[in-house]
């Protein structure tokens, strides 16, 4: 690559960056159901047509911006991860729940771009999975060391849910147990419920001392996929 061509791209880079921010601060003021790139363009001082040759559509500005938030917050996971022994299994699953927990109180807005309300007339296309997937692969590793380690606790399953069960085991983690694959997708729902009734204000008037009730209600969902303490 030329001078040129290397100036361009890094130019090409910071402009794409300042769009990006521009939409954040519009999704924390309106929402994102209301951003528009025209009033993304006139923020940053630009033709709505140049913005276009960045992000041809509100869609693939979204995109862009749902693909950051879920890395943001698999990135954070990941490093609270690595801090933790591989052997400590409940310790790496709660690390994880809270690195996710301190990354949306942090970030509020893109968290509610993520796991809030969808944005109307907007479905997220497949190139959003292998970000979105990021705590949840975190998870599944966790459960899979367990799994091959010291082992897991016995996990009850109703035989009517059994052929769930062994399709989501085969979708999700093909090595692991149907029950512990059942077990995995409800404790991934039950956190971000958690953070989202926290960030949303559910928790108002119920819980006080939330990090701690947190730290606990994690430690409980480590328990409720089978890993023993």
């Amino acid at each position: 690559m030329s001078t040129a061509q290397g100036a361009r791209a890094r130019a090409r880079i910071e402009v794409a960056a300042a769009i990006k921010d521009e939409a954040r601060r519009q999704l924390a003021a309106e929402g994102a159901a209301k951003l528009s790139l025209r009033a993304v363009a006139r923020a940053l001082g630009m033709v709505s047509s140049a913005l276009y040759r960045y992000f041809p559509s509100r869609d693939e500005l979204l995109t862009a911006l749902i693909i950051d938030a879920y890395d943001s917050l698999g990135e954070a996971a990941e490093a609270a991860h690595g801090a933790v022994a591989d052997t400590e299994h409940v310790r790496r699953w709660t690390a994880v729940c809270e690195a996710a927990r301190a990354w949306a109180l942090a970030h509020p807005h893109e968290y509610a771009l993520i796991y809030g309300s969808p944005v109307p007339g907007y479905a997220a296309p497949e190139t959003t999975v292998p970000a979105a997937s990021r705590v949840g692969l975190l998870f599944i590793g966790i459960v899979r060391d367990a799994h091959q380690g010291p082992g897991l606790a016995d996990l009850p399953l109703p035989a009517e849910l059994r052929p769930e069960a062994e399709r989501m085991a085969a979708d999700l983690a093909p090595d692991l147990p149907p029950e512990a694959a059942v077990a995995l997708v409800a404790a991934w729902a039950e956190l971000f419920g958690l953070v989202g009734f926290e960030l949303f204000g559910q928790f108002h008037r119920v819980v006080e001392d939330r990090e701690t009730f947190f730290r606990h209600a994690a430690a409980r969902l480590a328990h409720g996929v089978g890993l023993r303490p």
